[in-house]
């Protein structure tokens, strides 16, 4: 899916279409958004023709036509991000899945579910740079994280991308600044639980597996996985979490 209108030079004369990339690049600096964020690392800007925009329902700001979430993303997933593209099946506007999913995080940069299949399209192809895509992986969760960087969700994602890398220093920050910002949400210490126990760090799964619970979670598969490798205490009393009044 692309916006505008395409428009060829080729049959102007060679004066004209000399002028009109001079007035093209001075129109590029003088009307360039002024709050174009550029990611590091070579991870190019967030900013683009349309978008972006937080995949977030709750946190969505509607654009100028006051398109609803629902209707924005509706666009974006028929148009790219289907069921065969997440499947990593095939294309929608090519042959290849890569074109589509990056659409798709140019528009919703922390469009969680693209994110995974961007990184499962990276393994499947084992490369850092998937053919049709724009960035390497790593630079689509630093992208994600840049542009919301109180999205806990991508956090974690990238944490478990950074994990199967063996990049652990890296995943373990990313990890923390989740822990941090979870605050008294018990799926949000439960998941935390998850991937450290996946990355063999039972005491902090241990931590937030007693967090989680605390906070009333329910679900016991987290307890469940501790037991079966003997790394299961019961809390004592001051793993007792208090939750937060004003939490959201």
């Amino acid at each position: 899916m692309r916006f505008g209108t395409r428009f060829s030079q080729h049959r102007l004369p060679a004066s004209i279409r000399s002028g009109s990339a001079i007035l093209l690049a001075l129109l590029t600096v003088f009307f360039a958004p002024a709050n174009a964020q550029e990611v590091p690392g070579g991870c190019g800007s967030l900013t683009q023709s349309w978008g972006p925009f937080d995949y977030r329902p709750d946190r969505y700001i509607p654009e100028n036509t006051y398109r609803s979430h629902r209707a924005l993303l509706g666009i974006v997933e028929q148009a790219h991000f289907t069921p065969e593209v997440e499947m990593l099946t095939r294309g929608k506007t090519s042959t290849t899945p890569g074109n589509d999913i990056s659409y798709t995080l140019g528009v919703f940069p922390n469009h969680h579910r693209a994110l995974m299949a961007m990184a499962a399209l990276g393994d499947k192809e084992k490369t850092e740079k998937p053919y049709g895509a724009r960035f390497p992986v790593d630079c689509y969760f630093r992208r994600a994280v840049a542009w919301r960087p109180d999205d806990n969700i991508v956090h974690m994602l990238y944490a478990r991308y950074l994990a199967k890398a063996k990049r652990i220093d890296e995943a373990e920050q990313q990890l923390g600044i989740a822990a941090s910002q979870a605050k008294d949400n018990p799926m949000t210490h439960n998941n935390l639980g998850l991937i450290y126990f996946d990355m063999k760090n039972y005491g902090q799964a241990l931590v937030h597996a007693h967090k989680a619970y605390a906070l009333g979670l329910g679900m016991p598969n987290l307890r469940q996985q501790l037991q079966s490798v003997g790394k299961w205490e019961e809390p004592g009393p001051q793993t007792a979490v208090v939750p937060a009044i004003n939490s959201q």
